[in-house]
Formats: structure tokens, sequence, C-alpha cells
């Protein structure tokens, strides 16, 4: 079971429980399915994103849900695009859908198809559902359409329109195909039953006129159906055995089964479970393209934004996006995911993977006086511990160093393991060292520099090695150092729940949720790093070279995550 404690807005913070069963509800459905013989024994899914939006963390735990299912039974899983919005939907989407799934890890194979491809199908459906005396051509304007539609409690109206003979509705439909009637002036509805306590079922609208252009279709329609017409019968096209959806449209179902009914035509089963929901974090595509076009965030793939383009360029993995799907789980109930558990498994994963490198974000430098003028040693440092095959390289070690200012303290309390005067730390890979002497700005009184001694019997990993320090420092080598920009990310959203404010996209927006860095130094192992290469710090986080902004031999790195979760500290200091 998902257990954890239950914030301001009622739902539940997930942890992972070791305790969780192996299957969830889905997977028991397809299992009951297939022991019955139901669909001929066959699994077979797909992923439907609509191309209005760049994908999201929420996109991904559907996407590892369809195809994990169909490899888990054999099956297929197809990637579907659901295009009936061509005012909203463009290519740009569909290319940038592709590829995630694809760095996701997940491959349809032949299996490519559109809504769009079936408009001619669908539009002989419509005049089918007309023959029938099922379907007809309204022109009630919007607001009289809301009006008539009823309430919760109360039933709605039929319209006017809704007896029209079979032969007049047909006639309106064509001329609305041909581009008589301004978008508003008449839509085509099912006709269903007005006083249905689903408002779903209350006649809705199965076509509308809408002068766009389809990024697929060009102009050759300027009508298009609505999503709950096209749905269904794309997965019955397709034969879909298993219709996976979030719980939003559970209520969509009694108008999903009533078109395939009504139709006569293969019906897969529709199955709704639990949409994702992290806090901190915004997964509306709507808010998401408000922050683009505002200028919140530098675009769809900023590394603050929850679009696996922008966790990709921040440096997340798709093993740890896989993994954090996987722990998750499947359910039934909304629930609240922590932030934490996501950045957990990035930090599980690329602790397997990402090698240990030494950079300075704030530098402070360092000079040891008894260190040789003009020397320079190479050491050797390791490049992973948890991975004896990643090798070793060699780091430079000179008489001028530089260590964050943030490790040195001229007073330090008793248990600050760092520098301060008359203080020994070890650095890293190197040797032991003493801070005899604090050199500071005449005119400000900022500590520019420290001088101290080193012990050369203190050699790291040697044999001269005799003595221990508790305090350990990362470093670089001043002549040696490179410069580098670096970024450092934190929540986009300060309120735990950003849904819940109206105003989120402005006074919700945390205004120190990217900090750049133009001053930093890295060891020269790091110069050729290329876009999406993805190192640890030593005693800073994993960084990810950025993969827009970086050039050649001058690399731009993104924090992609701390090494511990400083944020809930932080949060729980200010709460």
């Amino acid at each position: 079971m998902l257990t954890g404690p239950t914030p301001s807005g009622g739902e539940k913070i997930l942890q992972k429980d070791d305790t969780e069963p192996s299957t969830h509800f889905i997977q028991n459905l397809i299992e009951e399915d297939l022991k019955t013989g139901k669909y001929e024994g066959r699994v077979h899914t797909r992923f439907p994103p609509e191309p209005n939006g760049y994908l999201h963390i929420g996109h991904a735990k559907s996407i590892c849900l369809n195809f994990g299912l169909a490899k888990q039974y054999a099956g297929k899983c197809n990637l579907r695009f659901d295009d009936t919005n061509p005012s909203k939907e463009e290519d740009e989407y569909v290319k940038a859908i592709m590829e995630d799934v694809r760095w996701l890890g997940f491959d349809w194979e032949d299996r490519l198809y559109f809504s769009s491809d079936n408009f001619d199908q669908l539009y002989e459906y419509a005049i089918q559902l007309i023959k029938k005396g099922k379907a007809y051509v309204d022109e009630l304007t919007p607001e009289q359409m809301r009006e008539y539609r009823g309430t919760l409690t109360e039933p709605g109206q039929n319209s006017p329109y809704r007896d029209r003979a079979v032969e007049e509705n047909l006639d309106l439909f064509e001329r609305m195909r041909a581009g008589e009637f301004a978008e508003g002036e008449r839509v085509l509805r099912a006709k269903i039953d007005m006083a249905s306590a689903n408002l779903k079922m209350r006649d809705p609208v199965m076509y509308r006129v809408l002068n766009a252009v389809h990024h697929r279709t060009g102009d050759k329609w300027c009508i298009y159906p609505m999503y709950d017409f096209t749905h269904g019968q794309s997965d019955s096209l397709e034969k879909i055995t298993h219709s996976i959806c979030t719980l939003e449209f559970e209520d969509h179902r009694p108008l999903y089964n009533w078109f395939l009914k009504e139709l006569d035509i293969y019906c897969p089963q529709q199955i709704e479970f639990a949409r994702l929901n992290l806090n901190y974090t915004l997964l509306s595509k709507r808010k998401l393209l408000q922050l683009v076009q505002e200028k919140h965030v530098n675009g769809w793939d900023d590394p603050r934004m929850p679009t696996l383009s922008g966790m990709r360029r921040r440096g997340y993995t798709p093993a740890a996006i896989r993994d954090f799907c996987e722990r998750i789980g499947v359910a039934k109930s909304n629930s609240t995911i922590d932030f934490a558990l996501l950045e957990h498994c990035v930090r599980e994963d690329l602790n397997r993977t990402a090698p240990r490198v030494m950079a300075v974000v704030r530098p402070l430098k360092v000079v040891l006086e008894n260190y040789p003028e003009g020397q320079v040693e190479e050491l050797i440092a390791e490049n992973n511990p948890n991975d004896p095959s990643a090798g070793s390289r060699k780091i430079p070690f000179s008489r001028v160093l530089y260590v964050e200012q943030d490790d040195f303290m001229e007073d330090p309390p008793k248990k600050f393991f760092r520098l301060g005067p008359g203080r020994e730390v070890r650095l890293k890979h190197a040797y032991i060292i003493k801070c005899e002497r604090v050199i500071k700005d005449e005119n400000t009184g900022e500590v520019i520099e420290l001088r101290c001694t080193y012990d050369v019997e203190t050699k790291s990993g040697s044999s001269m090695e005799t003595r221990k320090v508790k305090g350990t420092l990362h470093w670089v080598s001043a002549p040696h150092a490179q410069p580098a920009e670096m970024r450092l990310y934190s929540h986009l959203f300060l309120n735990e729940n950003p849904a819940d404010e109206k105003e989120c996209l402005s006074s919700g927006l945390n205004s120190d949720s990217l900090e750049i860095i133009e001053k930093g130094f890295i060891e020269p192992f790091l110069q050729d790093a290329v876009g999406g290469d993805r190192f640890q710090f030593l005693r800073l986080g994993y960084f990810c070279v950025d993969n827009v902004d970086s050039r050649s031999g001058s690399p731009v790195f993104n924090r992609t995550v701390t090494l511990r979760d400083t944020w809930a500290k932080i949060a729980k200091k200010s709460g």
C-alpha cells in the first residue's frame, strides 16, 4: 500500500512501500480477459496524445503503462495522435512527442496512426447515425446550448431542431461540410437523452464548423469531429483491446460505448486509472502553454518545466522516469505524489552511472605556501566508486587552487568540519592542508584568499597517507581550471499545490527557481563534455551538460538534482 502524510488539500502524499503487491487492477482485468478468451487472447493498447503541446511527466505514466502492458503480455501498443483540433495542433508537437516516446525507451514499430487518417470514415459514421435518426444538425447558439443543457440537478431541454427529418439533417450536414456556415452557426449532435444524469449523454456535439488549416489534411475539411466522436471509433478501427485512459474520462465511457453500439462496430474496453499529480508542479498543458507564451520560462524544454523535454535537458534519465512510474503504481483513486520520490529515483540511477568529477561553483582562492612554485602533479581519481569498470582519470594539482566559498568560515562552529583559521581538511584525491592565514579585501572586508600549507606525507591513496581528518573538500587547480556557466534549479512554484491557486502563474511563481553562476570552474577533464553528458559534481549534486546552449569547448551545466533533498529541509524549516 502507498501511504504518507495528508497535505492541506486532503490528498495523500505517496511514498513507496515495499509491501505493495506486484500487480494492479488493470493487470488483473487483462489476465481475466486472457483466461476467458476475450479479444481472442490479444492485448493491444495505444498511447493517444493530442499534439497541442509537449508531453509532461504525467504522460510518462500513461506511456509506461500502455507500452509496458503490451510488452508484458506479448501484445502491441500503437502511437496515435488524436489530432481533431487544428486550431491548437502543430507539427512541432508531433515531432516532439515522437522524440519523447522514443527517448523513454519505447517503440511503436510500424503502428503510427493519426485520427485525421480516419476523417473520411468518421464522416461516413456520422451519416450512418443521421440515417438511423440518432444525430441531428442543431443551430442553437453556444449560449443557448448551455442553457438548454440543464444542470446536475435539473434535466436539460430538447433543442427545437432535435426532431428535424433525416433528409433535412443530411442536407444540412453536407452543407456544413461544403463550408456554407460560419463557425458556431451549425453543429451536428448525437440524439441520446437530454434528461440523462450523465451530462455527457445530453445530446453531445459530434461535429463543429472550424475554419482552420489542419497540419496534415490542409484545407480539405472545414468541419472537424469532436474528441468523443473520434476516440472510440479510432480505437475500434485499430482493433484496440484495452483503451486505457485517466479518471476524468470515466463519465465519457457510456458515450464511448453508445457510439460503438449504435454504429454496430468492434468495441474495445475502456478502463480508467488515476492520473499523476505531483506537488509543486502543474500538469495542465493549457497552463504550461501559458507559462511558455507569457515567457515565465524559456520554452517547453526549460529545465524547470515538468515536460519530458525539459527533464531530459535538465539531466533526468529515461531509466529514472520509468522507475518512478513503476514505483507509484496504478490506482483507481486520485492521489498526489511527493516530488522528492521522483528526485530520489533520479539520484539512484545517476549514482550508478554518473562519473564523479570536481567543480567549484563559487570559487575561493587557496595558495599552498610550502608547495613548490611551478610544480604540477597528476593525481589519480576514480570515475565512479560504484562501477569499477568506469576506470580512473588524471587530475592536475598545483600550488594555487580553488575551493568553495562555503567551505571556509572565519569563526566556525564546533561541528563545522571544513576550513577555518588553524583548521585542517583533506583535499579529495590529494593532501591534507591547513589554513594559516586569511587575506581580505581592504575595502569590503570580504575574504578573497586563503594561505595554507600542505602535508606532503598525506597524499591520498599512497603509502604516505599517515593520518586522518574529518573534513574532505573538492577543489580544482587554478592554472588548469576551465571557466563554466552553471545553472541551479529549484521548484518553479512556491505552493505545494499550485493547481489550487487561481494566480499560480503570477504570484505563485518562485523567483529563485533559477540561479545562473557565470564564474564557476571545472576540472580540465570536463571541457570537452557534450550536451547530455551527466556527472556528479562531488559534494554539489548531479549536473548535465545543456544540450541547447553549450558550445564546443564551452559547456553549460544544468544542476539535475542535489545530493540530498534540500528542498524538503528548507520547506520543513519554513513551515
